[in-house]
């Protein structure tokens, strides 16, 4: 009796042993994860907030050699168009992310009804369109065609669905135990009433993550920008308008470098290097504040334990 009590206690020795030797390395390897993922970020802030030509000669690593915050007041003081297209931006973002997470949501709950006649063909439709389109050209002549050019809405209409987020959210809805709708159907609740207010509280998981895939896409937008309102500065976004700084900066500053003669005036000259980390912390700014009330969401297994079969 007593050596099987021995061997109890060694053996759970040895399990906190091994216990704690993967606590160390885990430790470990999250603290490296981490330092590779924010010295970036903070390498780029600390460049954001140096003076231009300075930053020229390099070396700056975690904070700021030459405090000045001129790359931020080039961008945001002296540049309206870009304060323009921070509104267009902000504008789209929300329309679009709140316009699109409700069609591919309504869509996705229509798929995913087992007594829906064209669920099959209509989800390899959308599967094809995947890996097909028209090509650009086509493309534009059909959004002048249907008014969408030199507008606003150019933004909206033609990402109001997309295949993926359908086939993503009909996946996941897919899972739902079917008995959570046959119950509600017995109490007389309509397709619309189950939609709302039994699919879509479980499917918050899912609706978080396109949301923020949709909203970052939205944000980060230019091309389009570029391509159906370039002369219409009204509905200019602001990535486009940071791209055409950047490129005026470099074409304005090609080649000016931190001479001998180099006075105090000259020395918080901005440069291309310190006003493109000015303009990456200024649009990464509002995803990173996004994400953290959306975290909360990234989890699974909502609808474990709601129905017992």
């Amino acid at each position: 009796m007593a050596e099987e009590v021995e061997l109890k206690v060694r053996h759970k020795k040895k399990i906190a042993a091994e216990d704690l030797i993967f606590y160390i390395i885990n430790t470990i390897i999250m603290l490296l994860f981490a330092i590779v993922t924010l010295y970036p970020v903070l390498n780029t802030l600390a460049y954001s907030f140096n003076e231009g030509n300075d930053a020229v000669r390099g070396g700056i690593h975690l904070l700021p050699r030459s405090f000045s915050t001129r790359n931020y007041e080039e961008i945001i003081f002296e540049r309206k168009s870009i304060m323009q297209g921070l509104w267009v931006t902000i504008g789209r973002t929300l329309l679009g992310t709140i316009t699109s997470l409700a069609a591919n949501a309504l869509l996705s709950f229509i798929l995913s009804r087992k007594k829906f006649l064209f669920k099959s063909s209509l989800s390899l439709f959308w599967i094809i369109t995947m890996y097909a389109n028209g090509g650009m050209i086509p493309v534009l002549i059909l959004y002048r065609y249907l008014h969408l050019t030199s507008s606003f809405w150019v933004y909206i209409v033609p990402g109001l669905v997309s295949a993926f987020n359908v086939m993503v959210m009909r996946t996941y809805m897919q899972g739902i135990p079917d008995s959570l709708e046959e119950a509600a159907q017995l109490e007389g609740a309509g397709y619309m009433t189950v939609f709302v207010k039994i699919i879509t509280p479980l499917c918050m998981p899912v609706y978080a993550t396109i949301a923020l895939f949709v909203a970052v896409g939205h944000w980060n937008s230019w091309f389009d920008a570029m391509l159906y309102n370039r002369f219409d500065p009204q509905y200019t976004t602001l990535q486009y308008e940071l791209r055409k700084l950047l490129d005026s900066v470099s074409a304005s500053t090609g080649g000016q470098q931190a001479g001998t003669s180099a006075t105090a005036s000259s020395a918080a000259t901005i440069t291309p290097v310190t006003v493109r980390a000015a303009a990456t912390i200024f649009t990464m700014a509002p995803i990173i504040a996004l994400y953290p009330f959306l975290q909360r969401y990234f989890v699974t297994g909502l609808t474990i334990g709601g129905v017992k079969e």
